[in-house]
């Protein structure tokens, strides 16, 4: 079981209703490869290059340009925290 589960649901699903500032409340307290990889969103949505490629290497799950839609990658990593 991924360890913050719920809790990165919970931040994925603010992100994708616009309240991306709640959502980085949730992830920038997590060390988690998932948190981290919807950190490195978060930060693409806001336009913040550099600092999303660095929460990507982080996370060591996918890379920036992996996605093009913000919102379909935040998609697919809701898919993967309910499947696991």
């Amino acid at each position: 079981m991924i360890e913050f589960k719920y809790e990165c649901i919970e931040a994925v699903d603010l992100a994708l209703s616009g309240k991306w500032d709640d959502a980085h409340s949730i992830v920038q307290e997590i060390n988690t490869d998932f948190a981290q990889w919807i950190h490195a969103v978060l930060h693409k949505i806001e336009g913040d290059v550099h600092n999303s490629r660095y929460w990507y290497s982080r996370s060591g799950l996918k890379t920036f340009e992996d996605y093009i839609n913000s919102d379909q990658e935040l998609s697919a990593i809701k898919e993967e925290l309910i499947i696991d």
